[in-house]
């Protein structure tokens, strides 16, 4: 038989068996903000859905299709098991509040803590559930920690 009569896999077939994208088994704590960005990629996630079906004929495009369906089902998923945590300042790192570290070569850094959606470790944000915000969370202005295997003393609290 000619190899042209052949269906070999190509990345269209492959696409269309994405799979899906891990949902943390960590209490999914957000901020007002991060409540905010959930909704938004999920009207997002909705919009594309909508497209990839008003194509037409899935099997013209099966990777927008396959994408949009992953992403729908992600974010319906982290909207459906959000829990907006809301917290007063009182004196200690907390969740959704900023804590400012110095380091034992003298760096110092400001970090934020909120949900995993929403931490971007390049804009100052960090998850609650990552090693530098469980060695912070609780702490106070003056108290020492160890993260990364390094002393950090919290300089402020916010």
């Amino acid at each position: 038989m000619s190899v042209a009569f052949t269906r070999e896999e190509d990345l269209e077939a492959t696409a269309a068996d994405l799979p899906d994208r891990p949902i943390s088994d960590h209490p999914n704590w957000v901020t007002a903000a991060g409540l905010a960005a959930i909704e938004a990629e999920l009207a997002t996630a909705r919009a594309a859905y909508a497209a990839a079906q008003a194509q037409g004929s899935i099997e013209a495009d099966r990777t927008a299709m396959a994408r949009a369906t992953r992403d729908l089902r992600y974010w319906s998923s982290r909207r459906a098991t959000a829990h907006l945590v809301e917290t007063e300042p009182d004196g200690a790192v907390r969740f959704g509040g900023s804590v400012a570290i110095e380091r034992e070569d003298g760096r110092t850094q400001t970090w934020r803590i909120v949900g995993e959606d929403e931490a971007d470790p390049a804009a100052g944000s960090v998850s609650h559930v990552s090693p530098l915000a469980r060695a912070l969370i609780g702490k106070r202005v003056g108290d020492e920690a160890t993260v990364a295997g390094q002393a950090v003393e919290v300089t402020g609290v916010d």
